[in-house]
């Protein structure tokens, strides 16, 4: 190969003896694609996770080919080194289109190049219609060729197959990029990809095919690859497209801000609102008139519903005694040695971020953060005293990563999506049964932020004191906590799932908050340091509840 040669009849910068057909045969295409021309492109791409990290190599793994009437490509398994002595996993659909520019269906062009004299171009083969429309019939079942025994096709039986009509992207991606066919189905192709099955499409296909729960987007396929060695690797995700009104997260806040708007509209005196303890169960029609005056009741209704769904969600993801990955388990001390060294690898890297990252912080942040600092010898000790032995509920497969953001509203109801898990854990962590009261504390904290994202954001709305605001919003957090938990534990506690008693529910939900709030420090003090007051307002909360 040379690069930049003389230009004569071939101009391209990356010029290639042999032909695109038998480009993966060629050691030096392999090198060249693998540092020259994916290094340019790739560091470039929003799905890249590994920005903050300095790049040392890339690999190329494995490879697949896929052809149709009209094309050849290869579906290329990377592996990105980083200096930091770490590596990532990508899977990246290629194809190279003969011709001119101008004749492209896209301008996402990882780079001109020729082969056997040919001229054109690599394309990320996702911005082909052809290549959509290939992996749409592979997945329906149409296309005979099964030439590579690789690649496994799956459309569910809870499916009917359906012919192809169009296919559009879905915007506003970051980790993996989303196609929308025929306006009805959705499929998730993961960019980033580990070496076992993913947890989204180990977890939407149970729940659609074993399980009675409805609030989801159905499984109706996925693209799987067969290593050599036995391990399967998700490539995609298809599922139905659930009509929407927006994220729970962005109905949330429009709801908070009429609750706030409140407060001066009725000149609601907030040192009479009152108070009621963390987690105490709280009957929607037990709520005191001053704090249906000050909130309204639909907030209250809504955090009601989400918490049905939620149940519902648990309730079916414990619900199975055949399958083993989803059977509920008893606590152990394997586990408890997992959640340790888990929790404190975590919160030691949290309390060298915020020493290294003081100097961003002023007032009551930089106050609180003295006081984590303070306190970090409780908080360790916080995360060890987990006595498996004490524990009498059960543990089961969760989502994992659960918040406002992930569930989407339709009408009076919620649906949830997205069960990749917790973006820092690994895909064996991912999967470890938990107590489904970790998906109750993520929710929680969410509710926390949204709280305080309405306060910070204030565009001139509300004219009350912030001191005023933030009191009456942690009295109205413990409101939905109330309405959540009653909902909540009815429910589940009728269908047998077994999440303990009183006292184990709340030493799991301080536990299980506790560790939400430490793991959000790392984010807010990188990203956005005025907002690392609400985890460690969190933090400062939770430990004073503990106290009480």
């Amino acid at each position: 190969m040379t690069k930049k040669a003389q230009p004569k009849a071939n101009t391209s910068d990356f010029q290639f003896k042999n032909s695109w057909e038998t480009a993966f045969e060629d050691q030096e295409f392999i090198k060249t694609f693998s540092t020259e021309i994916l290094e340019n492109y790739i560091l470039k791409k929003r799905w890249y996770a590994g920005k903050s990290s300095t790049l040392k190599y890339i690999e190329v793994v494995d490879h697949c080919k896929l052809s149709s009437e009209k094309h050849t490509y290869y579906g290329v398994l990377i592996e990105i080194n980083f200096s930091e002595a770490f590596f990532q996993d990508y899977f990246i659909p290629i194809c190279f289109f003969p011709g001119n520019k101008e004749d492209l269906e896209t301008t996402t062009v990882i780079a001109p190049v020729s082969f056997h004299d040919e001229e054109g171009y690599l394309i990320d083969a996702l911005h082909i219609e052809d290549f959509r429309i290939l992996i749409f019939d592979r997945i329906m079942g149409y296309s005979a060729d099964q030439s590579h025994k690789k690649i496994l096709f799956h459309r569910s039986e809870t499916m009917k197959p359906e012919n192809y009509k169009s296919s559009t992207f879905m915007g506003g991606e970051q980790s993996n990029t989303s196609i929308i066919y025929n306006n009805s189905l959705v499929m998730k192709f993961f960019r980033r990809i580990y070496t076992s099955k993913n947890p989204d499409y180990e977890i939407s296909r149970f729940l659609t095919e074993k399980s009675n729960f409805k609030n989801i987007p159905a499984y109706a396929g996925s693209i799987n690859l067969a290593l050599d060695n036995g391990d399967t690797i998700t490539l995609g995700l298809m599922q139905d497209l659930i009509e929407n009104e927006g994220d729970a997260w962005k109905y949330m806040l429009e709801e908070l801000k009429s609750v706030f708007v409140n407060l001066e509209k009725k000149k609601i005196k907030v040192k009479k609102l009152p108070p009621i303890p963390l987690y105490q169960r709280q009957p929607i029609n037990s709520i005191p008139p001053e704090i249906i005056d000050f909130a309204g009741l639909n907030i209250f209704l809504k955090v009601s519903k989400l918490a049905q769904r939620t149940a519902e969600m648990h309730i079916a993801l414990g619900s199975d005694m055949q399958d083993t990955a989803f059977t509920p388990t008893k606590y152990n001390g394997d586990y408890a040695v997992w959640l340790k060294n888990r929790l404190i690898y975590m919160f030691q890297n949290r309390l060298n971020t915020i020493e290294n990252n003081m100097h961003k912080l002023d007032g009551e942040a930089l106050e609180l953060a003295k006081e984590f600092l303070d306190k970090k010898k409780e908080i360790r000790e916080h995360f060890l005293n987990f006595t498996w032995t004490r524990m009498k509920s059960e543990r089961i497969r969760i989502h994992g990563d659960y918040h406002l953001g992930q569930v989407l509203v339709d009408h009076d109801d919620f649906y949830l999506l997205d069960f990749e898990g917790e973006p820092e854990s690994t895909i064996q962590d991912r999967k470890v049964k938990q107590p489904p009261l970790k998906d109750v504390a993520g929710m929680f904290r969410s509710f926390h932020y949204a709280i305080y994202s309405t306060i910070f954001n204030n565009d001139g709305s509300f004219s009350t004191s912030q001191e005023d605001m933030f009191e009456a919003g942690e009295i109205l957090y413990k409101y939905m906590i109330g309405v959540f938990m009653e909902t909540y534990v009815h429910k589940v506690q009728s269908e047998n799932l077994n999440i303990g008693y009183k006292q184990e529910i709340e030493f799991l939900l301080d536990y299980c908050l506790l560790e939400k709030a430490v793991y959000e420090l790392g984010y807010e003090l990188n990203s956005r340091p005025r907002w690392t007051i609400i985890p460690l307002r969190g933090i400062a909360s939770i430990l004073k509840n503990k106290k009480n």
